[in-house]
């Protein structure tokens, strides 16, 4: 009927985080002290619900609980059977003596809470005790477990009415009216839809009910053709009779001819019996010869067979030991190769230092032969220079004369 809008979804998204238990934590010192007291309350009725417990099963729990205890809940016992027996017996007593046992119930009802006090006193002094008791919880008589979660929620509902602001409380009754709201949409709707499956139902019923009439009708009619059926078999049966007989009476006169049939192919059989006879005994001794002949190719094949098998052996035996000397002249081929391999490398190595001595032999001898070339150039060009300086001076003597 509508979807509801993001700041009402939020809204509602926050009011349900705001009605959670688990979500509130106290946020001041007198909330704390008050659910402190709330907890510590819901303890002592959780232990004081083990009371009958632990006193009907006081042999059991007396190593754990210790002597002091013990004799608190024999005490409490005590005074709880005198408590049960004074209102036993102002039940069935005269209405003479009802003050008196007013007054004595008033005190063992106040000897009887001092009594459980005394025993929560001594219980929650020791907390391991307490926790040990508390596994008893499974026991717990079903008033006492009702109260005690009645008492929970109170707390809950404490602190939760304690951390509410006033906003958040209108926020929660707006949310509530909202739910309100909401549930009465629903209901309108239930009652439309109710209307509807009413009117689909009557609908549904009345092609039901037609259907029925339809059936019956088919019904009717198979009864019908059930009476023509009857009737098309049975006269379909004396025709069947009549017909079976006349073929009785045609196959007995076929049996007959059958019969005289069978008689000439059982003579002519026996004939050929005693035709075959003869040839049979033939293949007989045929098949024994043949059989000799298998008997000795089988026993000359197992000689052959023996003899090939000690052949085989002989040279199995051989291939094994030529297989060994193989692994061993491959190892050795292995070890010789790889020696190969290191003179190979050294002889490359050798050859390359070779090549590179006559490389540089080869270097310095043309290095040496340019060196000498240029040494006699020098010469030769000292030597011209030497000899025109003489001739100059020659001519320049010649021209001062």
């Amino acid at each position: 009927k509508g979807m509801a809008t993001p700041e009402k979804a939020t809204i509602t998204l926050d009011a349900m985080k705001m009605l959670d238990p688990r979500r509130l934590k106290p946020d001041s010192v007198e909330t704390e002290r008050i659910i402190t007291v709330l907890d510590e309350t819901i303890a002592k009725l959780e232990l004081s619900s083990l009371i009958p417990r632990i006193i009907n099963s006081l042999d059991r729990f007396a190593d754990m609980l210790g002597p002091e205890i013990t004799n608190s809940l024999i005490e409490h016992q005590k005074l709880s059977n005198e408590m049960e027996h004074l209102l036993a017996s102002s039940e069935e007593g005269d209405t003479m003596r009802a003050e008196e046992q007013r007054g004595c119930l008033c005190l063992r009802e106040q000897r009887l809470k001092c009594s459980v006090r005394n025993v929560l006193r001594l219980l929650l002094a020791n907390p391991s005790l307490c926790q040990a008791l508390k596994y008893e919880a499974w026991a717990r008589e079903s008033p006492a477990e009702v109260f005690i979660k009645a008492f929970g929620e109170f707390r809950n509902f404490m602190l939760e009415t304690l951390l509410t602001s006033p906003m958040e409380e209108e926020e929660k009754l707006q949310f509530m009216k909202d739910i309100s709201l909401q549930i009465k949409k629903n209901t309108e709707a239930i009652t439309a839809l109710q209307a509807e499956l009413a009117a689909a139902i009557q609908t549904q019923e009345e092609e039901i009910h037609m259907k029925d009439n339809v059936i019956k009708d088919l019904k009717n009619g198979m009864q019908d053709l059930t009476t023509d059926c009857k009737a098309g078999i049975q006269q379909i049966k004396q025709e069947g009779e009549k017909q079976q007989e006349e073929e009785l009476q045609a196959s007995q006169a076929r049996c007959a001819g059958l019969q005289q049939d069978i008689q000439q192919l059982g003579a002519q059989l026996n004939a050929l019996v005693l035709e075959h006879r003869a040839s049979e005994l033939a293949l007989r001794k045929r098949k024994s010869r043949v059989e000799m002949e298998i008997v000795n190719w089988i026993q000359k094949y197992d000689t052959d067979m023996g003899e090939k098998q000690a052949e085989y052996e002989e040279v199995d035996a051989a291939y094994t030991e030529e297989k060994a000397q193989l692994s061993l002249l491959m190892e050795k081929h292995a070890v010789l190769l790889q020696e190969y391999s290191q003179i190979e490398e050294e002889r490359r190595i050798r050859q390359k230092k070779e090549e590179q001595a006559l490389k540089e032999l080869t270097t310095k001898t043309l290095a040496a032969i340019r060196i000498q070339a240029f040494w006699r150039g020098y010469l030769v060009r000292s030597l011209f220079k030497s000899k025109r300086k003489k001739k100059k001076k020659g001519k320049g003597k010649k021209a001062k004369k």
